[in-house]
């Protein structure tokens, strides 16, 4: 199963409101080693932490971060995605270091649609704005 596959199987998990957590959104940090300190709720950003996840699970390394920006570095550079290729965009500013990332879907004019984690507090398919693409990578 591809890492893409293995994230729509997550589609519709969503963090739970209140003290109580979701055990599904914990462990996808828990599985790739990251601590109760790292990640103390579902509350805490985890698009990057679902990456990880879904890639350990499809057999491929991962970046072992909760920064979304650090899959700027994984896998090989990509110029025109596919349907799964893990796609970075800024948040904020573009040289700051907030980011998200996610499973590309399709591009038009202005938006990027990916399937990612933490999406509205949930796994779930979104659309960004294209202008803050900051890529496309691609396992190898």
């Amino acid at each position: 199963m591809t890492a893409f596959e293995i994230a729509l199987n997550q589609y519709g998990h969503r963090e739970w409101d209140g003290l109580k957590n979701n055990p599904e959104i914990l462990k996808y940090s828990r599985e790739c080693g990251f601590s109760a300190t790292d990640v103390p709720s579902d509350e805490v950003s985890w698009c990057s932490a679902f990456m990880c996840w879904c890639q350990m699970k499809a057999g491929y390394q991962h970046t072992n971060s909760l920064a979304a920006r650090s899959w700027m570095d994984w896998g090989s550079l990509v110029t025109e995605p596919q349907i799964g290729d893990v796609t970075i965009f800024w948040r904020v500013k573009p040289n700051g270091w907030q980011g998200h990332v996610g499973f590309y879907i399709r591009r038009n004019n202005t938006r990027i649609w990916v399937l990612g984690g933490n999406q509205g507090n949930q796994v779930c398919i979104s659309d960004y704005p294209a202008s803050q693409l900051l890529g496309y990578r691609r396992a190898i």
